[in-house]
């Protein structure tokens, strides 16, 4: 988990692990966007057209599918990170998400970058908090190390 804010013109500064990763990959082209309206998602682009390649093809609910889309195109935007290792973000994103001027939780997941308000980082805490144990213990059953 890695802490951030977004600056004066909505770039993220992102941590030297996450510019490692992403300047390795041979498109440094990013899709910045949220699918659910909680939480930003830092995408590679070739991972993203696996998401739009699913999206065509998945049919089991397609009324789930128009209203992800439209969210992800609506708040969404393609990205390169500066010299610096900054990213900017869609001001429609920041406003609906209610990022400025707030602390900011990175962290990577399934492919793609989570990023968090702190409310929201301190929701999910709490959450995970009260099923520590639980869930751990379940996991080992299921055959974590």
């Amino acid at each position: 988990m890695y802490p951030a804010r977004l600056d004066d013109r909505g770039r993220l500064k992102l941590p030297a692990s996450f510019q490692q990763y992403f300047g390795a990959l041979t498109e440094k082209k990013l899709f910045v966007t949220s699918l659910d309206r909680r939480i930003a998602q830092i995408y590679p682009i070739s991972t993203w057209r696996e998401n739009e390649k699913f999206f065509e093809s998945y049919n089991e609910n397609p009324e789930a599918v128009q209203d992800v889309w439209f969210n992800a195109n609506d708040l969404g935007a393609d990205a390169e990170p500066d010299s610096q290792g900054r990213l900017t973000f869609h001001p429609d994103l920041r406003r609906d998400l209610d990022m400025d001027n707030t602390q900011l939780h990175l962290y990577a997941y399934r492919g793609r970058v989570q990023v968090l308000t702190d409310a929201l980082y301190q929701e999910k805490r709490q959450r995970a908090q009260r099923s520590a144990t639980e869930n751990v213990t379940l996991l080992e059953r299921a055959g974590l190390k």
